[in-house]
């Protein structure tokens, strides 16, 4: 049940829920914006940070660097004694724990909801509210205790039927969000969603802090999957309910109610997210009273971290910004892996584009190495299957490299049938080679993209058109499937299991099929042990590599300026800015 956590940063960040848990792998992200990378040590508060190991064939291109002159520390920042305020791309709105789609949505709801277990800062999963979790011997039953006393910011208590409400709601058939809750196979969960029965018969409420969960395939996933799906208040989420109609949900995503950190108090679209700390939270109350989300973009955000305006944000890395940030003096600078990637959806329900030998030209004829080199340096590399090179299910055995190869594409081309025309243009059946390629405005990756793509396509005959849009944008024609190809990057969960590529997966946004590859996750999803794991998930990457469902361009890292005065704020490539804000204190 996971999201294609799936920064679009065109861009995003971060990603994992159950949502994650549910549908996809990855989750939308805002990139820079972009998204989340992989492992870094852990560091424990009070003691100095750690750097991170260089990744595999780098130099120490990453690391937490404490600030060189706290006392430049300008007195717009200073002067703030109870607020955090921290920079990234407008949300969107949509704050529900099921329907939300960026990262920057989901970095209000990770501020204002909780679920069973949370990310820990390697990518494994602690308990959060669970008080104890336990499992059967046939790993068929799983039974959750919730921690006592924790209530909504509403005042109304968190029981158990709180989180069977929202597998009803994840079993919905009018359900549309990207969540898969149907690959943990809760049993009864097919007969509610087709609505011949009226609860679902896997669940089973003990009283207020007990519930079991009986499964009829359980596999690798099914505890973290069923751990991470957030708990919702039924009565303020569920009154107006009635199964096989969510409709009436869409009204309440601006107005979340959970019994997270903090609660919001306004949303302004654009601009800001105000949100107040949770006194009652059941961690402890957070410590920062006043929290703000504040809008920037690639071009304001160096001005606003230099002027005192945000104390936290991510900011496309490369040599130029890490120095920028660095001359600062007050900031902590923390650069890691980004345990995502940066892509060029295609859209195969479009007839040129389901010729894996086109896909394949449009490869080879895009000189990736360029782009990265371009955008990233030494903080950026080129990849060829859609995983970081930190995970365990990260393989180069069997995939091809797609090197910059004109003559090579061109071939591809000629082989598929597209030849070409008078003016030089490609065409087949009388139609020609053009392609319209969407991208966000204002954004590094795509100023530095669009020229080398533009000509690389040139000299191969193709078309290119290009259009510029607003990352929510993106995200509409992506959803209406109004698009030919357009730039994003996806924030993966720490598990591969995925429905990004799965036929008819919840969140295939590009009509993707392949048979081999649907077999290929599914024996890795229900695989126990590791080393079947990989080898499933190494047999997916390699048809994945060889059938192109999207160009994938990079794994570059992340890099987060963050105001000095700010202590105990902790972000690592799975742990994204929102999960433990309740910690975070500032230096008076």
């Amino acid at each position: 049940m996971k999201k294609r956590m799936s920064l679009l940063l065109v861009i995003m960040l971060f990603a994992i829920s159950v949502l994650a848990a549910c549908s996809g792998g990855k989750a939308e992200e805002p990139k820079q914006g972009e998204e989340a990378g992989q492992e870094t040590p852990k560091t424990e508060e009070g003691k100095d940070k750690e750097e991170a190991p260089a990744a595999e064939g780098e130099d120490q291109s990453q690391g937490y660097f404490e600030a060189e002159d706290p006392s430049a520390n300008p007195a717009t920042a200073t002067s703030r004694k109870d607020t955090l305020i921290i920079g990234m791309t407008s949300p969107k709105g949509v704050f529900n724990p099921f329907y939300w789609q960026t990262a920057y949505d989901r970095y209000v709801v990770d501020a204002v909801f909780d679920a069973w277990l949370v990310l820990a800062d390697d990518g494994t999963y602690e308990n959060r509210l669970a008080e104890k979790i336990e499992v059967s011997e046939d790993k068929k039953k799983y039974t959750f205790t919730l921690k006592q006393g924790v209530k909504y910011t509403d005042g109304t208590p968190v029981t158990v039927k709180d989180y069977a409400f929202a597998l009803k709601v994840l079993h919905d058939s009018s359900y549309d969000g990207q969540s898969d809750i149907h690959t943990v196979n809760i049993k009864g969960g097919k007969e509610y969603f087709e609505g011949t029965a009226d609860e679902i018969s896997g669940v089973k409420i003990i009283d207020d802090y007990n519930i079991e969960i009986e499964v009829t395939e359980p596999n690798a996933m099914t505890k973290d999957n069923l751990g991470t799906i957030y708990f919702f208040p039924e009565s303020y989420y569920g009154k107006d309910y009635k199964q096989g109609d969510l409709e009436y949900m869409k009204d309440l995503h601006a107005k979340p109610i959970g019994s997270g950190q903090y609660s919001v108090k306004s949303f302004k679209p654009g601009q800001e997210v105000v949100f107040e700390a949770n006194p009652d939270y059941f961690l402890g109350a957070p410590k920062v009273k006043n929290l703000i989300y504040k809008t920037t973009t690639d071009e304001t955000r160096l001005a606003m971290f230099k002027s005192g305006e945000i104390d936290v944000d991510m900011v496309s890395v490369n040599a130029d910004s890490v120095e920028e940030l660095k001359s600062y003096g007050f900031l902590d600078v923390n650069i890691f892996p980004t345990n995502g990637y940066g892509y060029i959806a295609l859209n195969h329900k479009d007839p040129k584009f389901q010729d894996q030998k086109v896909r394949q030209a449009l490869v080879y004829g895009l000189n990736r190495a360029e782009i990265v080199e371009i955008i990233y340096g030494e903080y950026g590399n080129v990849i060829n299957i859609p995983q970081s090179s930190l995970s365990w299910a990260y393989t180069q055995d069997g995939i091809e490299t797609y090197d910059f190869d004109t003559e090579k594409a061109k071939q591809l081309l000629d082989e598929a049938g597209w030849v070409p025309g008078a003016d030089g243009i490609r065409e087949k059946d009388g139609v020609k080679l053009a392609i319209n390629f969407s991208a966000t405005a204002d954004n590094p990756v795509v100023e530095a993209l669009i020229p080398v793509m533009t000509q690389n396509y040139q000299e191969l005959g193709i078309k290119l058109s290009s259009e510029t849009l607003d990352f929510n944008a993106i995200m509409d024609k992506k959803d209406n499937g109004d698009f030919d190809m357009f730039f994003a990057a996806w924030g993966l969960t720490p598990d591969p299991d995925s429905t990004v590529y799965l036929t008819g997966g919840a969140q295939n946004d590009i009509g993707f099929s392949n048979k081999e590859v649907d077999k290929y996750n599914k024996e890795g999803l229900a695989a126990m042990e590791l080393d079947a794991r990989k080898e499933a998930y190494k047999k997916m990457y390699q048809e994945i590599n060889k059938d192109i469902p999207d160009i994938l361009v990079y794994q570059r890292r992340d890099m987060w300026g963050i105001n000095s005065r700010v202590k105990n704020l902790n972000i690592t490539p799975y742990k994204n800015v929102a999960l433990d804000l309740y910690k975070v204190e500032l230096e008076q």
